[in-house]
């Protein structure tokens, strides 16, 4: 069942010209590429900088390239955001995230971080998620250097990068050494039974990332097909028993994304827990629809997101 009449007018021209992506392990290196090749550059601000820095990974793991985006001035007590890439596990760089990173810089002052973390299939779970938690303990241990508050650090993340946020967050919770003051999901990729669904919503995954994408995501991040007993829940942070004593969160998905219904029970749960949790789901919305920057629901998304952040991080 085709869900294209559901499609916000102004998003639909873009969203019929984007078919969704059939990956398999061998066209992984030209996607990749190919990404790098058709990556628009972000008009960074002369009050802002964007800099390269190696930092330590995992224990016994390469290190991992980061991206720090700052405003140039000098100051202190800045709130910090880890920003965790999306694109399935699979594909994406660090670079994805300086659009936003430069705009919450020059919006609150943030300071950001972005994790270039290994991807999947050549490195499955715990190494992408162990990366980002490397990346969080560096911008706490780095803090001061960064003129950052470490009681005011968010990790945010879209999609993959979203679930890997969550998971960092569990990590960050149950490790009890690292704090996090906000966290900021957009559409995240949070359940790996989401490809085995009994009954799957035939209007949900047709438009960028379809559930025969989200196969191959899963499958790769986790090593085996997804959807079988005793997944992580640092790898599917929906497996997660216990939610309680997770910051205050901010969860935005649209209503045509794959992901929706699995958005929907992690809020849900949340809320139970006693989780301080803002929902946003925009009608006429498929995966990924602030693509369509001028669309007016795309707007929405936006202003929805910088005023959840400014609010998480304390920010006045």
């Amino acid at each position: 069942m085709s869900s294209k009449h559901l499609v916000d007018p102004e998003l639909l021209p873009m969203f019929q010209q984007m078919p969704g992506f059939q990956f398999t392990r061998e066209m992984l290196p030209m996607v990749r590429t190919a990404m790098q090749s058709a990556r628009q550059a972000v008009e960074i601000p002369d009050s802002v900088s964007v800099t390269e820095r190696q930092i330590p990974g995992p224990e016994g793991a390469p290190s991992i390239r980061v991206l720090i985006t700052q405003p140039k001035a000098a100051g202190r007590g800045r709130p910090g955001i880890l920003h965790i890439h999306g694109g399935g596990y699979i594909i994406g760089t660090a670079e994805m995230t300086i659009a936003s990173d430069v705009s919450y810089a020059m919006e609150f002052g943030a300071v950001s971080v972005s994790v270039d973390y290994r991807l999947s299939p050549e490195t499955a779970h715990p190494g992408p998620v162990e990366d980002c938690y490397a990346g969080l303990t560096w911008l706490h241990s780095h803090a001061d250097e960064l003129g950052v508050d470490p009681a005011r650090i968010a990790v945010t993340g879209e999609s993959a990068g979203g679930g890997l946020a969550a998971a960092t967050v569990l990590l960050a919770r149950d490790r009890g050494k690292l704090s996090v003051r906000f966290q900021h999901l957009i559409f995240p990729m949070l359940d790996d039974r989401t490809v085995t669904a009994a009954d799957p919503s035939p209007l949900l995954g047709e438009f960028v990332w379809t559930r025969e994408s989200n196969r191959f995501g899963w499958a790769a991040l986790l090593g085996h097909e997804p959807g079988i007993a005793n997944v992580s829940p640092y790898a599917a942070p929906a497996r997660a028993e216990q939610l309680a004593e997770l910051p205050p969160t901010f969860i935005a998905c649209g209503a045509l994304d794959l992901f929706l219904e699995e958005n929907l029970e992690y809020s849900r749960r949340l809320i139970r827990a006693g989780v301080p949790t803002e929902l946003h789901i925009y009608p006429g919305a498929p995966h990924g629809f602030m693509m369509v920057a001028n669309a007016t629901v795309s707007k929405q998304f936006v202003r929805d997101s910088l005023a959840s952040l400014r609010t998480g991080l304390g920010v006045s």
